[in-house]
């Protein structure tokens, strides 16, 4: 109670020099200062009913209401979209923006925005360029494939190819692929949306060659084949061959097209992380055309590829939705950037193959140094422990890779509010949980990132003494 009555009245700290500071920077209001103060004092308040500021003095008290006050002000200015710390472990995850950008990626990104640029203009001719050519060198490269373009998701190149070939008649589909991925998408639904008639063969687990012959009849435009993304099966499971496919598509005069979901460029077979097919070896199957995303196993942003023969490519190109669906300069830069390191073998620096291919041990090294450099932090308790991390994305679902991490937990203070206090620091932090405990895989942080943790539980750690 005394500790409660100690709190300096809102009026008293309005008049404080930093308060009066952060008014006159952020161009804030009176009224809005004073509700910034009202909720750090409430805040203050609460965590004395629970226990912390005991041995605290009036100015302590004081200090650490005006801190407070003056990082929500400053929050009111923080961006919706803002940086965060992903100490899940899950290299590809969807709600913090899956794939982070190669270094090289992101200068180009920026020396793009910050001039104008050859978008659409060829500085040969002097005349009007295409978008498409920017890039189209790099996929066909690295894919075999005859023809590519860029679209600004997979799930807009599904939708486009199946909108530009299959419109009005049917395309054949295993009743095992159609799955149901992140964001309630669904194959079957964007098959319906596209005017495409779904012809669904075979059973959930088995489907076979007969299934696929004794399903084409006149209204039959293609075969397609869908990654399960998230999803796989295994046991009593039977499916037909690509290259089965490709042949019957060719001898009825059809369409085969894979959605190939992740899109594998760089193959980790080599390292015993996946049997994932890269999209080269898929095209030489003889598929007319896949498509996959960019922001996945690629690393790069946010786009997706269609790619196969110059035919069906150049239609798509003049298609009416080439337009709707198009990216912008920002996307071809670092999409440029990050074929152009995949094609070099550099892909050690894009994050994203980067992470996956992080040795277990290197990561145990690093958990070692970090607890070495964070000692005497009671009532905090951080120990070693081994993790599994996944790839995340929606892709390789049954991959783990080994890792390694921290165990943190608190004396005073419950899991879920230990998440929370991580999640409220300047760089919001974002961890795990497992048996009650929070758990940080280091496999997805920079080494500047763990020290923005050393230090977020350092600050911590004070406030509960």
């Amino acid at each position: 109670m005394n500790l409660l009555r100690n709190i300096p009245p809102i009026h008293e700290l309005l008049n404080d020099n930093k308060i009066a500071a952060e008014i006159e920077q952020h161009n804030i209001s009176y009224e809005e200062a004073k509700q910034s103060l009202q909720d750090s004092v409430q805040s203050v308040r609460d965590e004395i009913r629970n226990g912390e500021f005991l041995n605290s003095s009036v100015e302590d008290l004081f200090n650490s209401i005006i801190d407070r006050t003056v990082k929500q002000i400053e929050l009111h200015k923080i961006h919706n979209l803002q940086p965060v710390i992903n100490g899940t472990g899950t290299i590809l995850h969807t709600n913090l923006g899956r794939a982070r950008l190669a270094n090289q990626a992101i200068d180009h990104v920026v020396n793009s925005a910050s001039y104008y640029s050859t978008l659409e203009y060829d500085v040969t001719t002097g005349k009007r360029g295409s978008r498409h050519d920017l890039v189209e060198r790099y996929i066909t490269n690295l894919t075999g494939a005859e023809s590519a373009m860029v679209v600004n998701n997979n799930a807009a190149a599904v939708y486009m190819v199946l909108s530009s070939f299959a419109k009005n008649y049917e395309a054949i589909v295993s009743r095992g692929e159609l799955v149901e991925i992140g964001g309630s998408f669904r194959v079957s639904s964007i098959m319906e949306e596209s005017g495409t008639q779904l012809k669904e063969i075979g059973t959930t687990n088995k489907t076979h060659l007969f299934d696929y012959e004794q399903a084409i009849h006149n209204d039959t435009k293609m075969i397609m084949k869908v990654h399960t993304s998230n999803f796989y099966m295994s046991g009593f499971t039977s499916s037909v061959d690509r290259e089965e496919l490709a042949s019957l598509a060719q001898r009825h005069n059809l369409i085969y097209y894979e959605d190939l979901g992740s899109g594998l460029l760089y193959d980790l077979s080599d390292q015993g992380i996946t049997d994932e097919p890269v999209v080269k070896d898929v095209i030489a199957k003889g598929v007319d055309l896949v498509s996959f995303s960019v922001d996945k196993l690629l690393g790069g942003p946010q786009a997706g590829i269609i790619a196969g023969k110059k035919e069906y490519i150049d239609a798509l190109k003049k298609h009416q939705l080439a337009r709707v669906l198009r990216v912008d300069k920002m996307a071809y830069a670092a999409l440029e950037e990050t074929l152009r390191l995949t094609l070099t073998n550099q892909v050690d620096q894009i994050p994203t193959l980067r992470d996956i291919l992080k040795d277990s041990s290197t990561i145990r090294n690093e958990v070692m140094v970090f607890l070495e450099g964070t000692k005497d932090l009671a009532p905090l308790i951080l120990e070693p422990i081994e993790m599994k991390s996944k790839v995340g994305g929606g892709t390789l679902p049954e991959v783990e890779l080994d890792s390694f991490g921290i165990k943190v937990q608190c004396r005073v203070r419950t899991t879920e509010e230990l998440t929370k206090q991580l999640r409220t620091c300047p760089i919001p932090i974002i961890v795990r949980v497992e048996n009650d405990s929070v758990m940080v895989d280091f496999r997805t942080l920079e080494r500047h990132e763990q020290d923005e943790i050393r230090k977020a539980l350092q600050e911590l750690n004070n406030r509960l003494k």
